[in-house]
């Protein structure tokens, strides 16, 4: 079989598209051809369940999350559904399960598959595009993801795990330990040499911040850990999260700090943090002692995109952020190390 990961974008959605086909008659869907709607890793479809209501296909990349890690997912997003938080709901299929194993000809590994209902709304924007532009007050859109944000931390510190619960962690090894979640951000192709010595010394400086900051409850649970703007949509006042894929257990700091990093030192990232923090103040205490950490957890977010880009190189979003993304992690570990030294 040709190399999967050196196909063209569009041939490897093609075949993934083929693969949704087939886990549809897991869900006892027979005629419907999905419609692509995003693939970065995961290859995200448009279709229609069984009982003619549209819906979204989610077939997962290989390897990244064990059936126990993705069944915690889902169960997650049931609970806060059961505790009346705009959250796609997940549809089993025809065998009543959370997900399906699916294997097609084309697609070299067997890949998860699960359902959703469909979301209506407008993103709030995309990576690679910034803010949309159908967005007029950016202030008051913002300040509903920060009472996102806060509620969805207060509902996980309430939570009792389930039993089997288990997710990976954004904490001190997961972002600047040895073997990141998302990989050596220090060995980025895209660095220099002169630059990869700024990065070290910067996550040296970080993983000792990480350490002496803790993760007492208030301060670390249960997050979303993927809050960028593709990953929000807006339906009236509504802010609905999406795509899960990412969430563990992490700094709250950590969840708010990613949506608004990626667009460090433009206007509207000042916009954006401002709204964030005022909403999520209207749900949860976030004291000013705690915010003056955020340099810290803006640092790891931005490390952990250069992980992202470094080892998902086959992704076309990876390639065309690259030199951004290292451009971002150089001038905030500059700052960082600036803010440590005074």
């Amino acid at each position: 079989m040709t190399d999967f990961y050196r196909l063209p974008l569009d041939e490897r959605a093609e075949r993934l598209r083929a693969l949704g086909r087939e886990a549809l008659e897991r869900w006892g869907v027979h005629d419907c051809e999905p419609e692509i709607v995003k693939y970065r890793e995961n290859a995200v479809f448009r279709v229609k369940a069984a009982d003619g209501r549209d819906a979204v296909l989610r077939v997962h990349r290989h390897g990244y999350h064990s059936d126990a890690a993705l069944h915690s997912e889902l169960a997650w997003i049931e609970a806060l559904r059961a505790d009346d938080i705009d959250v796609p709901t997940v549809i089993p299929s025809a065998a009543g399960e959370r997900f399906e194993t699916v294997q097609a000809a084309g697609v070299p590994e067997p890949r998860q598959v699960d359902m959703f209902t469909w979301v209506p709304g407008i993103p709030i924007g995309t990576l690679e595009d910034g803010l949309n532009p159908a967005i007029q007050d950016v202030h008051a859109v913002f300040v509903g993801v920060g009472r996102l944000c806060g509620r969805l931390h207060n509902q996980t510190e309430a939570w009792t795990l389930p039993a089997g619960f288990t997710r990976h962690a954004w904490d001190r090894d997961g972002l600047v330990g040895a073997k990141p979640l998302w990989g050596r951000f220090w060995e980025a192709a895209v660095l220099s040499a002169e630059e990869r010595r700024l990065i070290e010394r910067a996550r040296a400086s970080a993983h000792d911040a990480f350490t002496a900051y803790g993760c007492a409850p208030r301060r670390y649970g249960l997050i979303h850990a993927d809050f960028n703007l593709d990953n929000m949509l807006l339906d009236g006042d509504r802010v609905i999260p999406l795509d899960f894929d990412d969430c563990g257990f992490g700094w709250h700091l950590f969840d708010l700090a990613t949506v608004w990093t990626i667009y460090h030192g433009s206007e509207i990232a000042e916009a954006i943090r401002a709204g964030v923090i005022e909403g999520y103040r209207q749900e949860r205490a976030l004291p000013d002692a705690d915010l003056a950490h955020m340099p810290l957890f803006e640092l790891g977010r931005a490390f952990s995109y250069l992980g992202w880009v470094h080892t998902r190189s086959e992704t076309a979003s990876a390639e065309a952020l690259a030199p951004e993304v290292a451009e971002l992690a150089c001038t905030l570990a500059e700052d960082y190390l600036r803010r440590a030294a005074a």
